[in-house]
């Protein structure tokens, strides 16, 4: 049994996203969910509660997540903590900020994006990739980050 690195990652699950239409639509939507998960996770209780203040299960999730991540590649790794403390201090700030439990506009954000996820979806005309395989939910947001680091390299001449 062979591993499939990030590349193979990516392509199969590019295959899966060809309509320019539906790409965008994630380039907006995997954020998102992204933002809503991690929302939803942060309000949920803790065992531990006070006795350790700063550790939550959005924390636990994206340290799990980050494993993940790891085992394909470090430098992804690092990109996908960036993206993920950039994601939580937005929670944070918003949960803050609101007058009502972070988890009512997470779960609205949530059920909206995955609404536009499935609309994506049904332009393109194929299933969702994480239908094939669950692991494609952590690729998703791999796959955007990716395509943004491409976007930024200078090509070589």
């Amino acid at each position: 049994m062979t591993t499939k690195t990030a590349a193979d990652w990516y392509a199969e699950y590019g295959a899966y996203h060809q309509n320019p239409t539906n790409k965008l639509i994630h380039w907006l939507c995997i954020p998102a969910i992204m933002t809503a998960l991690v929302g939803l996770l942060w309000s949920l209780p803790v065992p531990w509660g006070a006795a350790v203040p700063w550790l939550n299960w959005a924390m636990v999730v994206a340290g799990l997540s980050l494993l993940f991540y790891v085992r394909l590649s470090v430098p992804l790794a690092i990109g996908m903590a960036a993206w993920l403390a950039v994601t939580m201090a937005v929670v944070r700030w918003v949960d803050q900020a609101t007058p009502q439990p972070v988890w009512i506009p997470a779960a609205v954000l949530f059920v909206v994006a995955w609404i536009g996820q499935f609309y994506g979806h049904a332009i393109e005309g194929k299933k969702p990739a994480f239908f094939k395989d669950l692991q494609f939910l952590l690729i998703g947001p791999a796959w955007l980050l990716d395509a943004a680091a491409q976007a930024f390299r200078t090509p070589s001449r």
